[in-house]
């Protein structure tokens, strides 16, 4: 049997979620001086140890839309009822939500069309679509590039249309692509790189100004003599917001600055602010990187329907491979 990258995946989201949740909000500088480094409860959402939040039910909806076939008002509606009546939620409670992921949803159950439902104003780029896209790596995995791009437009844009949230999606899925392809985490962050410029230059989808909002990962699309890899930054020079770009970024970095799953779940939480959707983006991809085993055995203990998330990620697993 193959490994298994959908379990690394989703187990790696849901920890990394489940960390962040009870510092939500909270500040770099009090995670500083409190920093977390085991499971917490309550705290800003009064919620048991190992409950993890929207980030993860999303990402759960999705992969379950996969177990089937792809269709994305199918995805819509286990958004919609994820939203009304709190399905794939750790317990059967829907305590955090983005705003522009619920106007989405609200659209979509009003009628609104799956893939006009998002927004596409500049103002809606949360990172509300980055944080659920995981699971679409293994339906594209072995898609052309161009198709790969569409399938992400698509999905992304249930909550977030405009093409800078795109491109965040399309960005952390071709990093993780080069990690499932077996490279390190530098030769698939180089091949990131590569494959995303050369896409973007040969398909003009957005605008220059546009593209340069993405200099500090994308050699090439703004001064590139002063180009710095993303790794070479401080932690000072990185953020922590709700910000699509800010959430690709750190997320990324956190990986890019540690050598396994603990240490960069943990740094990224501790950046504060966004905590449970930076640790859950970058789990996801420090458990492609270094896989489930090596999540903390007291962490996964206390994970909120660890067999649930074991079990969907058998039915991915065998539908893709």
């Amino acid at each position: 049997m193959k490994k298994n990258f959908v379990k690394d995946a989703l187990l790696g989201v849901a920890v990394g979620d489940a960390l962040g949740v009870p510092v939500e909000f909270r500040s770099r500088n009090e995670l500083t001086n409190n920093p977390v480094i085991d499971m917490r409860a309550m705290g800003s959402h009064r919620q048991l140890a190992g409950t993890w939040s929207d980030d993860s039910s999303l990402t759960f909806c999705l992969a379950e839309m996969l177990c089937n076939k792809y269709n994305v008002q199918d995805l819509a509606n286990r958004f919609i009822n994820w939203k009304t009546y709190a399905y794939w939620t750790a317990y059967d409670k829907v305590f955090d939500i983005g705003i522009a992921t619920s106007a989405a949803i609200h659209a979509m159950a009003s009628g609104v069309p799956p893939l006009l439902a998002g927004g596409v104003e500049e103002d809606s780029n949360g990172n509300g679509s980055l944080m659920r896209i995981l699971p679409l790596l293994f339906y594209i995995k072995d898609k052309p590039i161009n198709e790969r791009f569409r399938y992400i437009n698509e999905v992304s844009s249930l909550t977030h249309r405009h093409i800078r949230s795109v491109i965040a999606c399309f960005i952390y899925l071709e990093y993780a692509l080069g990690i499932i392809n077996g490279l390190s985490k530098y030769q698939a962050y180089e091949a990131m790189q590569k494959q995303v410029n050369s896409f973007l230059s040969e398909n003009p989808i957005c605008s220059q100004p546009e593209l340069d909002k993405f200099k500090r990962i994308l050699p090439g699309t703004s001064d590139q003599d002063n180009f710095r890899n993303l790794y070479e930054l401080e932690e000072d020079e990185i953020h922590s917001s709700g910000y699509v770009l800010h959430t690709l970024e750190a997320s990324i970095w956190c990986v890019l600055k540690t050598t396994g799953y603990k240490e960069a779940v943990l740094k990224a939480v501790n950046l504060g602010n966004d905590t449970d959707t930076t640790a859950a983006v970058a789990g996801g991809l420090a458990g492609l990187l270094y896989g489930e085993h090596t999540i903390p055995v007291e962490w996964m203990e206390v994970l909120a329907r660890e067999k649930d998330i074991d079990e969907l990620a058998t039915r991915l697993y065998r539908k893709i491979y």
